[in-house]
């Protein structure tokens, strides 16, 4: 890391972080002596880092439980709607550092750690990430808990405690190695365990049908443990509550053979019941038929809907107000938003606890539960969409299929009315797949139970009103919406950068933390030469800080001042890392061809996690390694170019590369990437964006001027276009002789001399059967990195459109996301007023 700050400039205390009061400062101090005296055990008088970490975490958590019981407290009286957002993925990262800034103690811990003679920064180090979750969808959904909190929504997370999150991903030989995320090995301090709100989730069994109703009876009972992790609000006092389910065996789990004497058999076996919340399945953008999988999703859901009916009952209007005992306002109090089709199961699962258990009329209940649930989708690709065997269904949740079949036939019907005699439609249209093995087609369960269905960019919701869902949207286009992703400036702005956040203070104030529009306000800084200054200097900070880092950590030395060119997100065909190892090669060769020419010097950075099952995303990490391996090797390069793999991408090291790079490359075939969320934090963080016109691109160019990012390559009309025509690999091979050189070196082991082969399924795959058509775009690619290259000599005039991109990335906060599902999806309004902190009294 770099060199830890002087006395002088530790003064100079960072206005976004607010100045540390000695009172603060002297409290935190006691708290935190407190806190270690009581954390090391008595045969132990020397403290480790580790024992620091926890007494600080623990120090902080105090400055929380106030708070968290008085925002219970204050929604429990005035009774408002609540949100509840389900999703089997919360990508967390570090929690320390994110409550500092939130709750305005960073710097005062700074000062008492600094007093202590210990180094914050170190401290914030030994936290492990919680990685409960896989990329996009998983850390949008710990954005969004960050974003309702600070608008005072009523608003819970809800999902599964994974006691192995994400992988570690190691790199042995170039090629990735997984290694297990014991996360929770020393202690999890942020989570408090409820053990008091235990519930029991039903599987297997058989449905009985008796006068008194429906019956699922002989079921086997997992127990759903609740662990709640607060979230709180930017300063503001409110903290609202993300409850993680862990299974649990009931202690008469296996009876059967507790009685046959297998004592022993029958202990090991509640293993089998609480492998459920083992492990996150780590695929990423795609759909691995897994009855364990089917398991935690509806474990998760089951869980969660008692809770909120629950909740929904003993509101403290439940007591006095007869109507609370009755449904009709069920969906008037809660509102599910379903993070794409992974708690599908909530509709029938809610439809089987009013019409079986609450004895609600069938119609009724139908409309209760449309009126409660939204759906979003975050994907098109068909790989992705789940499609569960029917016959899976049958045996795990039979009273669920039961259902699901008879949902299915009033929808048909509802169909059938309107387009007689169209049987294609039915077909097309139902939630039942008829073939060899009938499956049930999950996104089309969400659409027909949801009142609303979202995108997540304005070009990803056309798609899926134009193609995904067009059947359903010519049905319904009223329950069709859109609503562009964003990121939560305090962790991707505040706490990762806080010396750009700094002098964007000075000049305009502190009122973009939580209203990021007024970035607009730079605009009026584009030409003022102090600023330029400012801005290209705390990049170059950032860049020798990541420079120190990568050193420290992997031995790995590149040169600060050359261009920074990252791509860090999941390893997968559509997000075309090949595209990005083609230019590298390119590059190589022109430097080679002609070593004393001046070249731009750039470092490219690759990084992200394969899916172990991926076979050709594992070729694409070993061909960059590979490629990283003959470059950084090769005497006649020198510090003109350099190829890192970023071993083990995650939220953490997410802060610290997106703050020092300068072009951040976004490069998915045109109709392929929803809309990606990494492109915005790099946006805000003052990189400018090579990429295609896709996902949330598309609005990065209409907000900052397509003219101010890098923008190249097929449109989703030319890919459709080309798909008509026929797509042939063969014949940009032919006419690019830079492009059939690069192909050629890499099919001929240049970049693997020990395994010449090593390499054929990668170039076979982008000469036959290239889905995503990387050689199309590789012409308009290479020119488009030429004008990088161009800009990139002019310091001052990238730092101009650097301060243009930054000024216009205020619609990519998180925010301004949820303020829009607020009030377009869920029907409630942010509340601007901070409820009084718990030393005031209430009123």
């Amino acid at each position: 890391m770099a060199a830890p700050l002087s006395d002088g400039d530790r003064r100079k205390q960072i206005s976004v972080r607010g100045i540390a009061g000695l009172g603060d400062v002297a409290e935190v101090r006691k708290s935190f002596n407190r806190h270690l005296h009581f954390t090391l055990v008595k045969d132990r008088n020397v403290a480790t880092p580790r024992d620091y970490y926890f007494a600080l975490a623990h120090t902080v958590r105090d400055h929380l439980v106030g708070r968290w019981i008085r925002t219970q407290q204050h929604y429990y009286e005035r009774d408002p709607k609540r949100i509840y957002y389900l999703s089997l993925e919360f990508y967390m990262g570090r929690t320390l550092q994110n409550t500092m800034v939130n709750l305005g103690l960073q710097n005062a811990c700074d000062e008492a750690i600094y007093q202590l003679g210990l180094d914050l920064e170190e401290l914030e180090e030994i936290e492990e990430d919680a990685g409960l979750g896989n990329g996009g969808l998983g850390r949008l959904a710990a954005c969004f808990l960050d974003s309702m909190a600070t608008l005072g929504l009523a608003a819970y997370g809800y999902g599964i405690r994974y006691e192995f999150g994400i992988f570690n991903q190691k790199i042995v030989d170039g090629w990735q190695v997984e290694e297990a995320d014991d996360w929770l090995r020393y202690g999890n301090p942020w989570e408090k365990a409820r053990p008091e709100y235990m519930l029991p989730v039903h599987f297997y069994g058989r449905v009985e049908h008796t006068p008194d109703g429906v019956k699922w009876i002989d079921t086997q009972i997992v127990l759903a443990m609740p662990y709640d992790t607060p979230v709180p609000g930017y300063k503001n006092n409110t903290v609202n509550t993300m409850r993680l389910w862990s299974a649990k065996a009931p202690n008469d789990f296996n009876l059967q053979e507790f009685n046959m004497g297998d004592y022993i058999e029958a202990v090991l076996d509640r293993n089998l019941a609480e492998n459920i919340s083992r492990v996150l399945y780590p695929n990423d953008n795609f759909f691995e038929g897994k009855e364990l999988r089917l398991k935690q999703e509806y474990f998760v859901v089951a869980a969660t809907l008692q809770d909120i009916i629950r909740r929904f009952k003993s509101s403290k209007f439940g007591c006095r107000d007869p109507v609370r005992t009755c449904f009709e306002t069920f969906p008037d109090k809660v509102a599910i938003q379903l993070n794409d089709t992974h708690p599908a199961l909530s509709i029938p699962e809610l439809m089987r606890i009013l019409v079986d258990v609450e004895k609600v009329d069938w119609d009724k209940a139908w409309e209760i539960t449309k009126r409660t649930c939204a759906y979003t989708n975050h994907t098109v690709l068909p790989e992705a969409l789940e499609r569960w065997p029917v016959s899976m269904f049958e045996k795990l949740l039979p009273r669920h299929l039961e259902i699901i079949y008879a949902l299915n036939q009033m929808h048909l019907d509802r169909v059938a009315a309107l387009y007689p005699g169209d049987i294609d439609r039915l077909r097309r249209m139902s939630v039942i797949e008829e073939g060899d093995c009938k499956r049930i087609n999950m996104a089309h369960l969400c659409v027909i139970g949801s009142h609303t269905v979202n995108g997540v960019a304005h070009i990803h919701s056309d798609i899926v009103k134009n193609s995904v869902f067009k059947d359903f949207y010519e049905l319904e286009p009223e329950k069709f919406q859109n609503k562009t992703n964003g990121i939560t400036p305090r962790r991707w702005l505040l706490l990762c950068n806080p010396g750009l956040a700094d002098i964007i203070a000075e000049k305009i104030g502190e009122g973009f933390i939580t209203d990021l529009s007024q970035l607009k306000k730079l605009l009026d800084f584009i030409d003022n030469e102090t600023f330029i200054r400012d801005v290209a200097k705390v990049k170059q900070e950032n860049k020798l800080k990541f420079a120190a880092y990568l050193e420290e950590q992997y031995k790995v030395k590149i040169n600060p001042m050359s261009m920074f060119d990252v791509q860090v997100k999941r390893i997968h065909e559509y997000k075309r890392q090949l595209l990005n190892c083609l230019h590298a090669i390119t590059l190589y060769n022109r430097i080679r061809c002609n070593p004393s020419k001046s070249f731009v010097p750039r470092t490219i950075m690759i990084g992200g996690k394969a899916a172990p099952g991926y076979h050709m995303a594992k070729m694409i990490i070993k061909l960059i390694t590979s490629i990283g391996e003959v470059i950084n090797n090769d005497p006649y390069v020198g510090d003109k170019l350099k190829v890192i793999f970023l071993e083990n991408y995650r939220v953490s090291l997410a802060e610290k590369v997106i703050p020092a790079a300068d072009l951040s490359q976004q490069i998915s075939t045109a109709g392929t990437e929803a809309s990606g969320t990494g492109n915005m934090k790099f946006m805000v963080n003052g990189a400018l964006t090579i990429g295609t016109m896709d996902g949330a691109n598309v609005e990065m160019a209409e907000e900052a001027g397509e003219e101010n990012l890098f923008i190249f390559g097929m449109r989703v009309e030319d890919v459709e276009a080309l798909d008509q025509k026929g797509y042939n690999a063969w014949e940009y091979y032919e006419s690019l002789p830079e492009l059939r050189q690069a192909i050629d070196q890499i099919s001929s082991g240049f970049f693997s001399p020990r395994d010449p082969g090593c390499f054929r399924d990668v170039v076979n795959m982008l000469m036959y059967h290239d889905r995503f058509k990387v050689f199309a775009d590789y012409e308009a690619y290479i020119k488009c990195q030429g004008q990088v290259d161009q800009l990139f000599m002019d310091p001052c005039e990238w730092t101009r459109k650097v301060i243009r991109n930054i000024a216009c990335s205020g619609k990519f906060s998180s925010d301004r996301t949820i303020t829009e599902y607020a009030r377009e999806i869920w029907g409630v309004e942010p509340s601007p007023t901070a409820i009084p902190p718990p030393n005031l009294p209430r009123n």
